[in-house]
């Protein structure tokens, strides 16, 4: 489980493909190694990956799945900048969100502007992630647990609007997107029980 609070920027150096996917290699100055370990889980953009080995100068690497790559994006170019948190331990302050670091959809960003000091992030989720989406719910985008501003049906899937203050800006790379971007999305978890729960009870 993760929070959605990233934690550092890393970079990915290094792809390079095997059969049936490919082995990035992440520079993470920022990020603090003291407790992470073979196995250990990390969200890169809100995708749960195992760290596969311990590299000098802050590296690491991690083997992404054809499948992981074919349901994300950012995971698969040298230079792309990824939102990285480890996972959370039972003790520590939650932050954001429950997060599972399981992409539910891609969606493309629509707008990217100021507004005062902060910026409107417009998004276009897939029309099969709209019944999880409220006014003033959560959404992960890129790893980033944040809250949305409105949410709006359109022909071809769902709009939401998030407002990003300079802070998330700074501590993340989200700040490096425009329109025309995709990013990775997970809808909250207890919007994804509560449809479940819904949807069992709705079929008795």
């Amino acid at each position: 489980m993760f929070t959605g609070i990233v934690e550092a920027i890393g970079t990915i150096d290094q792809v390079d493909a095997f059969p049936g996917g490919v082995r990035l290699t992440v520079h993470a100055p920022a990020l603090d190694f003291s407790d992470i370990g073979l196995g250990d889980s990390i969200t890169h953009n809100g995708a749960c990956m195992t760290v596969t080995a311990l590299l000098p100068e802050a590296r690491f690497t991690i083997d992404v799945s054809d499948e992981s790559l074919r349901v994300t994006v950012g995971l698969d170019q040298p230079g792309n900048r990824v939102n990285l948190e480890k996972a959370l331990k039972v003790n520590a302050r939650l932050g954001g969100h429950l997060v599972s670091g399981h992409v539910d959809g891609i969606g493309d960003i629509v707008s990217f502007d100021p507004v005062g000091d902060n910026r409107e992030l417009v998004i276009l989720a897939p029309r099969a992630l709209a019944k999880y989406l409220s006014i003033k719910g959560s959404v992960v985008v890129n790893g980033i647990s944040l809250t949305t501003n409105f949410v709006r049906d359109v022909a071809d899937g769902c709009e939401f609007s998030i407002n990003v203050i300079p802070h998330t800006l700074e501590v993340t790379a989200l700040g490096g997107l425009a329109a025309g971007d995709r990013v990775n999305l997970e809808i909250d978890l207890i919007a994804r029980y509560v449809e479940r729960m819904l949807s069992v009870e709705a079929a008795r």
